[in-house]
């Protein structure tokens, strides 16, 4: 019988088309999960999805032989004393791209290595090897377009899937670990419960993830390019952001999945993937991303650090209807549609001036999808300091992207109820209906919903004002 191999999962909690497992498959394995706290560790929404998605995991490994071991604690001493203990020449793994991760990685690694045994990272959570695509001239890209173009072209021969392994040997004498309770990942008293409605909207684990993809197979891939901006629309999005970030499913699979079934809205959702794709491309070259500006000129942006705005847009409590039904959805279900995403980053980032990062960060601690390259990227990608940015004058007007993407107002009707029974007209612009249809609606402004915490036009103009002070702003 071959040594003992150790599996040390993290972003990629599958067993179907996880090369670091299929690569030891002869051998006797022990699956280790290992929660640490510190850079590494999961935001509050993400920390829900975790428990779910180890539960779902280790029922899938000891119903094949070979259960999952839980432990908790600096992985760089953890890893080492226990491939040490149950005499693992190597551990598997995925690679990952967070400048933290990395660094942990290469001091396993070299704790191993000083042991004899070694690290052997796998790519599990990408479709492409980001220190390995470069242009022509041998740089890293930093423009989306030439970018995916490139890696798509990479993608020609992109082999299929992997099977899950029917049954796996188990590792002898496999230590006891922990019960995914003590981890202490779920909301507990006396605290609020503020993941209660999450389960009504996700299945974490490997099974949830099939069982999404074929739902998006079936009812959503077709209409992607015309539904994806609509936020109430049932199916418009995958919904797979979650499950790809935790690697309950692979990129190739999805990709395999989503070719095989063809239609109209193919390529588009294709890009979507290479968006992600790019984001891990640029974090992996530029670590700084999640903290400072990709261009160096906004570090002198003039920001207007104001905790009761910053407050306003995280309750949903700002006065703009899109806005808020987007930061309550957010709350309630730990995700938000992409196009209501790019409306409250820009409302935050310029109508009200506040630091990028902060919404980053309030991003990063409450989407069950909060994927540090995609988060940052994005939000870069709104402020304007990104590497491939919008320009900083494309500010949205929050009420007239509401009008044009949630026409009829069922999206806000679902999140802001309290403006339910206002009709079309008005339920973009509450604050402008005559005194009659407020009655009507059993609506008061400022005491049952808010007045708009600063006027939109008033906004623009500081907003240019601002990025107009500083040197260098404009996109490449």
């Amino acid at each position: 019988m071959r040594d003992t191999a150790l599996i040390w999962f993290r972003q990629d909690l599958r067993l179907a088309d996880n090369s670091a497992l299929a690569a030891v498959q002869e051998r006797p394995v022990l699956p280790v999960y290992v929660l640490e706290d510190g850079p590494c560790a999961p935001g509050g929404a993400g920390r829900w999805w975790l428990h779910h998605s180890l539960v779902a995991l280790g029922r899938s490994l000891a119903e094949r032989g070979a259960p999952l071991v839980l432990l908790r604690g600096d992985p760089r001493q953890v890893i080492p004393e226990l491939a040490a203990r149950i005499g693992a020449n190597e551990v598997h793994a995925g690679r990952q791209t967070e400048p933290a991760a990395r660094r942990r990685d290469a001091e396993t690694h070299e704790a191993l290595e000083r042991a004899g045994r070694r690290l052997v990272l796998h790519r599990n959570a990408l479709l492409h090897e980001p220190h390995l695509v470069r242009t022509g001239a041998g740089a890293p890209f930093s423009v989306y377009t030439p970018f995916s173009r490139a890696v798509f072209a990479g993608l020609e021969g992109l082999p299929p899937p992997q099977p899950a392994p029917d049954a796996l040997t188990p590792a002898p004498a496999a230590p006891e670990g922990l019960a995914e309770a003590a981890f202490g990942l779920l909301p507990a008293p006396p605290g609020p419960d503020w993941a209660a409605e999450f389960p009504a909207h996700w299945t974490p684990g490997e099974a949830g993830a099939t069982a999404r993809l074929a739902q998006f197979l079936r009812d959503g891939l077709a209409t992607y390019a015309d539904r994806r901006n609509l936020p109430a629309a049932e199916a418009g999005t995958s919904g797979l952001s979650p499950h790809l970030h935790l690697g309950e499913v692979s990129p190739r699979t999805v990709w395999h999945a989503a070719k095989a079934q063809g239609g109209a809205g193919l390529e588009t959702f294709l890009k979507e993937i290479l968006w992600r794709e790019f984001s891990h491309h640029l974090l992996w070259h530029r670590p700084e991303m999640p903290e400072e500006p990709l261009r160096p000129a906004y570090k002198a942006f003039p920001w207007r650090h104001d905790t009761a705005m910053l407050a306003a847009w995280q309750r949903g409590r700002t006065g703009v209807p899109i806005v808020d039904a987007g930061m309550r959805q957010l709350w309630r279900s730990g995700w938000m549609h992409n196009r209501v995403r790019m409306i409250v980053a820009s409302f935050l980032v310029k109508h009200l001036l506040q630091p990028w990062q902060s919404g980053e960060a309030w991003f990063r601690d409450t989407l069950v999808d909060a994927d540090l390259a995609a988060n940052a990227a994005s939000w870069q990608w709104v402020a304007g300091c990104g590497a491939d940015a919008a320009p900083y004058f494309r500010i949205f007007n929050p009420v007239l992207q509401g009008e044009k993407f949630d026409a009829e107002g069922a999206y806000i009707r679902r999140w802001c109820p309290e403006l339910a029974r206002l009709p079309a007209k008005f339920i973009h612009r509450p604050h402008e209906a005559p005194e009659v249809i407020l009655r009507g609606a059993g609506l008061r402004i400022g005491s049952d919903y808010p007045a708009p915490i600063i006027d939109l036009a008033e906004g623009r103009a500081r907003a240019l004002a601002a990025f107009a002070a500083i040197k260098g702003a404009e996109p490449a």
